[in-house]
């Protein structure tokens, strides 16, 4: 019932709100599918990702996770089979200092935490994930977007997002981008979805 619920919205509510806000935005939408609704709802598995590839599993192409997860015989990351993970999905994997250091802070803070995530502001789950060193507003904006599917998110520091900004309403910079998101708020992060999956259909096509 649940799923049914959040696909009606989507499929109705958001595209027709997002039209209505947006003319250009508007065309996008009457172009492509709606975009999938795509979650692992586990934050430690998608900070991995982010860390491991510089991407959330979801938008990766590499494909970077799914054959270390492979190569361990895992398929979801957790605290408690990281080790595993470890001695097998990152054997002879060359790992920078910066990054190692990263993970070993996210395992050790999961491992003495257990946040009720969807109960945190967005505010408050970024203020928890950024104080972690090499987590950046990027990476949290992924968690954000795709792990907890908070709807009114702008990742302005998304190199594919900048890109479709300036391509499509010839703005740079965050002020700028900013000044169009607020078209589309509350559902800013729905916007950015759609515009990537407008980028997606068409390098199909």
């Amino acid at each position: 019932m649940y799923f049914e619920e959040i696909a009606q919205r989507v499929n109705k509510d958001i595209p027709h709100y997002l039209s209505g806000k947006d003319k250009l935005l508007k065309q996008v939408i009457e172009t492509i599918p709606a975009p999938e609704i795509i979650s692992t709802k586990n934050v430690f598995h998608d900070l991995m990702s982010c860390i491991l590839e510089q991407q959330i599993h979801y938008r990766s192409t590499k494909k970077t996770l799914k054959k270390m997860l492979l190569a361990a015989d895992l398929t979801l990351l957790t605290p408690a089979n990281f080790e595993q993970f470890e001695e097998l999905g990152l054997r002879d994997k060359k790992l920078s200092s910066q990054k190692c250091e990263t993970l070993e802070q996210v395992v050790d803070f999961f491992e003495h935490n257990a946040p009720h995530w969807e109960q945190l502001s967005d505010e408050e789950v970024r203020a928890i994930l950024v104080k972690k060193k090499g987590i950046s507003n990027w990476t949290a904006d992924m968690i954000l977007i795709y792990t907890l599917e908070r709807d009114n998110i702008l990742p302005l520091d998304d190199y594919h997002l900048k890109q479709l900004m300036n391509s499509l309403y010839k703005v740079q910079g965050k002020k700028a981008m900013r000044a169009v998101g607020e078209h589309w708020a509350p559902y800013q992060a729905w916007a950015v979805k759609y515009l990537f999956a407008w980028k997606e259909f068409h390098k199909k096509q």
